[in-house]
Formats: C-alpha cells, sequence, structure tokens
C-alpha cells in the first residue's frame, strides 16, 4: 500500500519502510511522528483521493536524524552598477522512515511520543499559578536584570583596539551584515583574512551567513588588508 502525504508545502509518495527527508519537524531522533495530511492512498489500480485529504488516513513516521540540506547560494548582479549579492542558504531538514499508513481511523501501533519540554511548561505554569505573585516592581526588576545578562553575552571574537574598518567595502556585506559581525568582535579587514576554517565553521553555526560566503568574503579582505 502506498499514500501520498503533505508535509512542509510538499508532497511525497511513500509507503511502509520508506526513508525521506522532509522539512524540519520538531522530534528527537527515535520519536515517532504522525503526518495527518494524507493526500490519496490505494494499492495497485485502486486508488483513493481526498478532497483534499482522506479522512481518518494517518501516516506514521519515525524520526532517524536531523540534519541540514546542503548550502544553496544565490548570486545576483547589475550591470554597470558595481552591484553584486551573494547569499547562502541551508535547509533545515528531518529524515524519517515511514512506519505505518492507518486508514478509517485507525490508531498507530506506537504512540507519537509525548514531548517532555511541553510537559515541563505546562507542570511550570501550573507551579507558577498556584505560588504566591510576586510585586509588579519587583517582576519588572528581575525581567530588566535578566535582560542585562542576555546582552553581556560574550562575542564570538575579540575586537581588537584601534579604529574599525568599514566592512561594507568588501562585496556582500552590507550594513546589517557588517553589524552583526561587528557585534561578535569582527571589526576589521584583517580580522576577517586571518579567519582560519575552525573560525568560518564557527560563524557559519552560530550567525546567518553560510562559510562559502565567509571564505569569499575573507579572500577579499586578504587583498584590502595589504592596501
Amino acid at each position: 500500500m502506498f499514500a501520498v502525504i503533505k508535509t512542509g508545502g510538499k508532497q511525497y509518495r511513500v509507503a511502509a519502510n520508506d526513508l525521506l527527508k522532509i522539512e524540519k519537524v520538531e522530534a528527537k531522533v527515535g520519536d515517532i511522528v504522525e503526518i495527518g495530511n494524507v493526500l490519496a492512498h490505494g494499492e495497485g489500480e485502486n486508488v483513493t483521493f481526498g478532497a483534499p485529504f482522506v479522512d481518518g488516513a494517518l501516516v506514521t513516521a519515525e524520526v532517524v536524524e536531523q540534519g541540514k540540506n546542503r548550502t544553496v547560494i544565490a548570486f545576483k548582479k547589475r550591470r554597470r552598477q558595481n552591484s553584486r549579492r551573494k547569499i547562502g542558504h541551508r535547509q533545515l531538514l528531518t529524515t524519517v522512515r515511514i512506519a505505518e499508513i492507518l486508514l478509517g481511523g485507525a490508531k498507530p501501533s506506537k504512540k507519537a511520543a509525548a514531548k517532555a519540554e511541553a510537559k515541563a511548561e505546562v507542570a511550570a505554569e501550573a507551579k507558577a499559578e498556584s505560588a504566591p505573585k510576586e510585586p509588579k516592581a519587583k517582576k519588572e526588576a528581575k525581567t530588566e536584570a535578566a535582560a542585562g545578562e542576555e546582552a553581556k553575552a560574550a562575542p564570538l571574537f575579540k575586537a581588537p583596539k584601534g579604529e574599525p574598518d568599514d566592512l561594507t567595502v568588501i562585496k556582500g556585506i552590507g550594513p546589517v551584515a557588517a553589524k552583526d559581525l561587528a557585534e561578535q568582535g569582527i571589526v576589521t579587514f584583517a580580522q576577517l583574512a586571518k579567519l582560519s576554517d575552525k573560525d568560518v565553521a564557527k560563524i557559519d553555526e552560530h550567525m546567518p551567513f553560510s562559510a562559502d560566503q565567509i571564505k569569499d568574503w575573507r579572500e577579499q579582505a586578504k587583498e584590502l588588508a595589504k592596501k
């Protein structure tokens, strides 16, 4: 038996034990997730279509891996305007193995794993409601202190002393990207030029820039640092 499911805005034809990659699903490896958007199901030439979904149909799948797709580069250039823009994107993906295709409201043999975080959240809310409420002024002071601590989070790199360089001279770095880099301690061409592959991986992990982008900026910075 096969089924056609819809998840993450895409459609997939699946059967039991199929292994496929779908857009990220909030679950841990080993969890069973339920996909209720079944567009069609059938066996051989007998196919039943939904309008748009089949009533009572359900597909369950086991989460095998959480990961990322390969980096996709979008490059835009405007002729005679000295304008180039290069952006990288890595889609978050979840690898799942199809467990069961259920029809007519049948219940799965393995229940979808309960979210431990959700349970903890509900328990915390119940505890907060039963506990005596703090005065509003004290609560606001605590909130401001917590916000201050978060703002003081250490940057990825230590900014050097002296005047910063104008990083927007590098093609692909605009005012927003330059500000993001400065917040993480990168303010000069020399810093960008000396980034190691390990540093590039760290930026790729913690900032909205791809490794390919950073390596391109590094090469441009090497030339600018010589001037």
